[in-house]
């Protein structure tokens, strides 16, 4: 038989010889055309019929697969139904998380409101979690009684000046700007250069890299000239290396800096470049604001971080009534604080890093004073205000 297609042949078989008919064979052939010319593509097949008797679909059979079929699906949902309300058992036999304390929510708001940072407020309390019983959180007194320990453990003071024979102590402030260096250059130049209840007079120098700011020089020459230190300016790192060559023979030099923005690097970078000339054997404080808020002190940290600065001078302690923020950023940073300002006046508003005295500086929290002086006083012992 002969069709177009293999599909066209077997429609021909199974309309002329029925369903039994099967396809035998199969050939590809020329179809129609005149000698050969105008013929097209066609198939011829050869087939028999088959003696197979097709089954009819059984309905009884089908119904059967049809309710196994469900059957199935009804177990499948049955057992996620039953492990939906065995996990359901399981939660409620569970013990709720425990509200928060009360005594602890207090502890949380008496330090955020003295603006310590999220991790510090965090890890204090999960001291408090740790090393209390039930009976004791409820105690809130006890709470603040070791808070106030535990912050005051985390303060690191970094020792004052330690004068030598042979070389002159040159001390370096640096810092941004509007942080209080150049006042604080002064106050420092009278504590050792005037003497007080605490230190006997020195031989004091005063140098000041800063010629930008007129007023600045103008500031520190009438300082200079009421303590009768004398001072001088340097621009260059030549100037500032004869300066100090030519002043060898005093016991300490202070040395004022240009305030800079921390995120002028090429500024910090040519001030570091300078600086150099001091040598490896002075010593570098950062001075820092109490008021600036704890994000921006560790940037400030960091920017800093080249002049291997040896501790935290904290100013402008009048300025602000929360010092959490700054306290937070230095025990994270493991910074130690050499000074703590509180003021304008030269040079009373000054005084050595202390414990104690950072401590009483936090409001709305009950301080045992007697027992934090009991705890840090042996640290703090010498560290007192020079004139009060």
């Amino acid at each position: 038989m002969q069709a177009s297609s293999l599909k066209d042949a077997l429609e021909k078989m199974k309309k002329q010889y029925g369903a039994r008919a099967r396809i035998l064979t199969h050939r590809d052939i020329k179809i129609g055309g005149v000698l050969g010319f105008f013929s097209r593509d066609g198939i011829e097949v050869t087939g028999y019929l088959s003696n197979e008797v097709q089954k009819k679909p059984d309905l009884e059979d089908e119904k059967k697969k049809l309710l196994e079929s469900m059957k199935r699906e009804q177990t499948v949902q049955l057992i996620l139904k039953e492990l939906q309300s065995l996990k359901e058992a399981v939660n409620k036999q569970e013990p709720a998380p425990p509200a928060a304390n009360p005594n602890i929510v207090k502890i949380e708001e008496l330090l955020k409101q003295n603006d310590f940072s999220y991790d510090f407020i965090k890890e204090i309390t999960g001291m408090i979690r740790s090393r209390f019983s039930l009976e004791e959180l409820n105690d809130l007194n006890l709470l603040q009684k070791n808070v106030i320990r535990w912050i005051g453990e985390k303060i690191t003071i970094y020792p004052g000046f330690r004068i030598t024979e042979n070389k002159p102590v040159i001390y370096v402030i640096v810092g941004p700007t509007g942080v209080g260096k150049t006042t604080t250059i002064a106050k420092l130049a009278a504590i050792y250069g005037i003497g007080n209840k605490k230190h006997s007079p020195i031989k004091v120098r005063m140098i000041t890299i800063d010629s930008y700011r007129i007023a600045a020089r103008k500031q520190i020459e009438t300082y200079a000239e009421i303590m009768q230190i004398p001072v001088t300016f340097a621009e260059t790192y030549n100037e500032l290396e004869k300066t100090l060559a030519i002043n060898q023979d005093v016991d300490l030099i202070l040395i004022d800096t240009i305030g800079k923005s921390p995120a002028d690097f090429e500024k910090l970078g040519e001030m570091k470049k300078m600086l150099s000339a001091c040598g490896m054997f002075s010593e570098t404080h950062l001075a820092v604001s109490a008021t600036t808020k704890a994000s921006d002190i560790e940037d400030i940290l960091q920017q800093f971080e080249p002049f291997n600065y040896k501790a935290v001078i904290l100013t402008k302690l009048d300025e602000t009534c929360k010092i959490g923020n700054a306290l937070s950023v230095l025990a994270m940073k493991n910074k130690p604080i050499s000074y703590l300002t509180d003021g304008q006046k030269v040079p009373q508003d000054i005084e050595e890093a202390s414990i104690v005295r950072l401590l009483m500086k936090l409001e709305g929290v009950r301080i045992d004073r007697e027992y934090i002086e009991e705890k840090f006083d042996r640290k703090d012992k010498l560290l007192t205000n020079y004139w009060r």
